[in-house]
């Protein structure tokens, strides 16, 4: 019996979140599919590990549209509609904001978010609300427009907040609501998450971000995120979907300008109608297309043109009392000396130490996270893919540990615990081990960075002449949507439409 079928209607390459979501929404359409995956295990950044007995979340901190079970989001209903049964926590506040003259606790409701930032800084609740506010209707705007793309004209008619706010950075609308710096500064943690400085940074993006996270609030998987992955690759599986682990895709098969098939680093050669990538369209172009000369010029132009976004450095820790008695009030804390988002993204590009951390307690948000008497606390950067690329092995160990010791010692005087006397066990996750686990580019886990030249809007609009070759598409987090675990899913599904279009056009062409 042979390992692999003949042909195949799609061949994924990549079982993280993205190639499992292609893979779902391929196979709840009667498509023939094959997913291949470099590890042993689903999930890429969606995984967790075990150090000393305990299973520790590897990466997220909080997921996006999910939303109540009888109000669900985007993201929540594709698991819903596919079957996929994850117990979802919500997660207790938005965020705690600790900055220059501002300690405050901020929690997801519109109304409540913009009392809690009037209360720290009178006087702002209508301006901050009516911000939100014109938040929301973007971020339904852009939802609408993914499903039911309309004419311009339309569009000005239904979605006006859209249409006049789509050409301007979040810097610059905020501005118009004439906000005390304090109220801004409040306004602005989220920032990381997207990974652009404010005068950079389409109002699009922000309003996505901000009416999903503060509008709706945020989750975790009760079982952490390998939770969402391994149970998507189960019910890929019962749906008719094989999924191959430890399949190293060398090269991705092309002839007369039409993807064909892809080969294994063990030689396998498999052929289908399609193939959906995971891969960056970097080291694609440059290094899997087979033979190379099928790669258009106007691709290597497309990839260097577009800016990387963010990797991530983490310290990750199990310590031995519980988060009350260590002085941990709040699941998610954002901390920084300066608010000013232009200024910490100049600074994301070197090696540290870092102005700018966010910490979580998985504890507070999931009572279950670690056994009783312990807490996960984890401490985060996400800098810039540019001063990692510059780091020697011969340097890479010293380096990890001094920029660990420095985020271990500010979280430590903030607490006025000193944590390193708490460690039980201890992890450091540097842009290096993100390259080695998932093979992303660089280490980058955000994708092509939303800039006012180069966004959703953009891209949606450029989508098909970036199309180089036919029946390839790409998902994950270098997709459309961009960054994120959310996104990601919203990327997956977005490649499978695509190859479900395009089908549906061919066979109709050949009637």
């Amino acid at each position: 019996m042979k390992f692999y079928k003949d042909h195949y209607d799609v061949i994924v390459i990549g079982g993280a979140l993205a190639g499992l979501s292609s893979a779902l929404m391929l196979a709840d359409k009667g498509k023939d599919v094959l997913v291949l995956e470099r590890h042993n295990l689903p999930g890429g950044i969606a995984s967790s590990f075990v150090r000393g007995g305990i299973e520790i979340e590897a990466a997220l901190h909080e997921m996006m549209s999910i939303g109540e079970k009888d109000n669900r989001l985007k993201v929540g209903k594709f698991f819903d509609d596919m079957g996929v049964d994850i117990e979802w926590l919500k997660v207790p506040e938005a965020y705690h904001a600790s900055l220059p003259g501002l300690e405050v606790t901020l929690h997801p409701g519109l109304e409540t978010f913009a009392k809690e930032v009037d209360a720290a800084v009178p006087g702002t609740y209508q301006k901050v609300l009516a911000l939100l506010n014109l938040c929301n209707s973007v971020f339904d705007s852009v939802n609408e427009l993914s499903i039911h793309p309309m004419s311009k004209a339309k569009m000005l008619i239904k979605h006006e907040a859209f249409v006049k706010t789509a050409g301007y950075t979040t810097q610059e609308v905020i501005d118009s609501f004439d906000l005390p710096k304090k109220a801004q500064d409040l306004l602005a943690p989220y920032w990381i998450y997207v990974g652009s400085g404010f005068s950079d940074l389409p109002f699009t993006i922000y309003s996505v971000l901000m009416a999903d996270y503060i509008g709706y609030g945020s989750y975790i998987p009760r079982k952490f995120s390998h939770e969402m992955s391994l149970k998507m690759a189960e019910r890929a599986e019962a749906m008719g979907v094989q999924i191959e682990y430890r399949q190293h895709v060398d090269k991705i098969l092309v002839k007369n300008g039409k993807a064909y098939g892809v080969r294994t680093s063990r030689g396998d050669e498999i052929h289908a109608d399609y193939v959906i990538s995971s891969s960056y369209p970097n080291k694609v172009y440059t290094a899997m297309i087979e033979p190379a000369s099928e790669v258009p010029k106007e691709a290597i132009k497309m990839v260097n043109g577009r800016r990387l976004s963010l990797t991530a450095f983490s310290v990750i820790m199990i310590l031995d009392d519980t988060a009350e008695a260590l002085g941990i009030k709040d699941y998610s804390v954002f901390r920084g000396d300066t608010m000013d988002t232009d200024a910490l993204y100049k600074d994301l590009a070197g090696l540290g130490p870092y102005r700018y951390l966010t910490c979580i307690c998985h504890n507070l948000g999931n009572d279950t996270a670690t056994p009783p008497g312990t807490c996960s606390y984890s401490i985060t950067t996400l800098p810039r893919v540019d001063g990692w690329k510059t780091v020697k092995a011969e340097d890479y160990d010293k380096i990890k540990h001094q920029v660990a010791e420095q985020m271990i010692s500010d979280m430590s005087g903030y607490l006025g615990v000193n944590l390193r006397d708490h460690i039980l066990e201890i992890v450091i996750e540097t842009p290096m081990t993100v390259n080695r686990y998932t093979n992303a580019w660089n280490g980058c886990i955000y994708g092509y960075a939303h800039t006012m030249e180069d966004h959703i809007i953009a891209r949606l609009q450029t989508a098909e002449a970036e199309s180089f070759i036919k029946h390839l598409e790409f998902s994950g987090a270098h997709a459309i949507s961009g960054d994120g675990m959310g996104p990601a899913v919203t990327n997956g599904r977005k490649a499978a439409k695509n190859v479900l279009d395009t089908m549906a056009v061919e066979e109709a062409a050949a009637k």
